[in-house]
């Protein structure tokens, strides 16, 4: 059973995104293929490796050993632990100084990874989580031990009936990047109707990067663009929610809260079925930030050589998270009942870490592939009218 899952992670192509450059590719964790496999298993076709390198393959990426495939995440020695350091967004390099003290400059357009690494060996590695929790910094620490908490952690809030088929079903996919509009995706393959929200002020961010990678995730949605700044944005918003069988976000709890939206009540007043939040580490830790990198070392969700720790493949929290989501909203269906699902990101990696399965002699690499789209995606708010028309109408 190793052999076979070494040699089908070598045949996906993840093995090129795993270790270090101009080294040999590295295996995975022991019990990572048959756990990804358990979780596809609803979803007839489907093999899970190649979500885990799919957005390498449209965008071109490859192993980096310590830096992640994507090149926004550091794997860094402080002075007890290693650490990932995600700074992809533009107000990270401005927090640095804050972070670490005044050790570094925050004034520059790239981040300044050897200042930020001398500086890290100092430090310890629970300090530097402390003060980057506070400063909204993605950082996570590569644990002793795993965490404590499931990757699923289920609220029942009230009864409905089971549900199989979801053919007709309406799904309202609030979230952006990567997890959960694979979340959506996987769903709406299995016949939903998958409704993109989005800001027209802050649109997801995948917009901006690769068309073919987020027509992937997000062809055959509707495209809805609404304004929750505003008291009409907020209204239909609530309206939308109120009509779905299963709501997909991924923000923190207080930031619905602030626009009037609360999970738990609407679930539990006779909403959605199934309410999915998706986080980096669980809605009981609503200030710490996640993104994939980070999230699955913060999950011990790594490979080892002989220099210590690296990536294994590419983001992997996201994907793995993106698959353990919409497995948990099928189950979750199938039982009945109304449900609020809390998924952390890197408790989803710690449920398939461990230690890395050898590569044996002769076993080469193939090459890297994804999935084909449902359908190009929708562009920014083109359903918006009619589906908000819909749901008046329905109402």
């Amino acid at each position: 059973m190793k052999e076979e899952a070494v040699s089908r992670w070598a045949a996906s192509g993840a093995m090129s995104l795993t270790g270090r450059p101009g080294a040999p590719g590295l295996g995975p964790p022991g019990p990572l293929v048959a756990a990804l496999d358990a979780l596809a298993s609803p979803f007839p076709g489907l093999d899970p490796l190649v979500l885990l390198t799919e957005r390498a393959a449209l965008a071109g990426l490859t192993r980096q050993g310590a830096t992640s495939c994507g090149g926004g995440t550091r794997l860094l020695r402080a002075r007890d632990a290693w650490i990932a350091v995600s700074l992809p967004r533009a107000g990270d390099v401005e927090a640095l100084p804050a972070w670490l003290e005044g050790a570094v400059p925050g004034d520059g357009a790239e981040p300044p990874w050897e200042a930020v690494a001398a500086a890290v060996a100092g430090r310890t590695g629970e300090a530097l989580l402390e003060r980057a929790e506070l400063l909204g910094l993605a950082v996570g620490v590569l644990p002793g031990r795993r965490p404590l908490r499931p990757a699923v952690v289920r609220s029942r809030l009230g009864d409905a009936p089971p549900r199989d088929d979801l053919r007709g079903l309406r799904v309202v996919d609030l979230t952006s990047l990567w997890a959960g509009p694979l979340c959506g995706d996987l769903l709406g393959r299995r016949g939903a109707e998958v409704v993109k929200v989005e800001s027209p002020v802050r649109p997801d961010g995948t917009r901006r990067g690769s068309p073919a990678v987020f027509d992937l995730i997000n062809g055959g949605k509707r495209s809805v663009a609404l304004d929750f700044s505003t008291r009409e944005g907020v209204t239909a918003l609530r309206a939308l929610l109120r009509s779905a069988d299963v709501v997909l976000e991924a923000s923190r709890p207080r930031a619905l809260e602030q626009a009037g939206v609360r999970a738990a009540e609407i679930v539990a007043e006779g909403g959605p079925s199934v309410w999915v939040s998706i986080t980096g580490h669980g809605r009981e830790r609503p200030m710490r930030v996640g993104f994939g990198d980070d999230a699955a070392v913060a999950g011990g969700l790594v490979v080892r050589d002989a220099a210590g720790p690296c990536f294994c493949a590419d983001a992997i929290a996201d994907p793995a998270t993106g698959l353990t989501a919409a497995h948990a909203c099928l189950e979750a269906l199938r039982s009945g009942g109304r449900w609020l699902l809390d998924i952390a990101m890197s408790a989803v990696a710690a449920s398939l870490a461990g230690p890395s399965l050898p590569v044996f002699p002769g076993l080469t690499c193939g090459p890297l592939r994804a999935r084909s789209p449902r359908a190009p995606s929708r562009p920014l708010g083109a359903d918006t009218a009619a589906v908000l028309a819909a749901t008046a109408g329905a109402g």
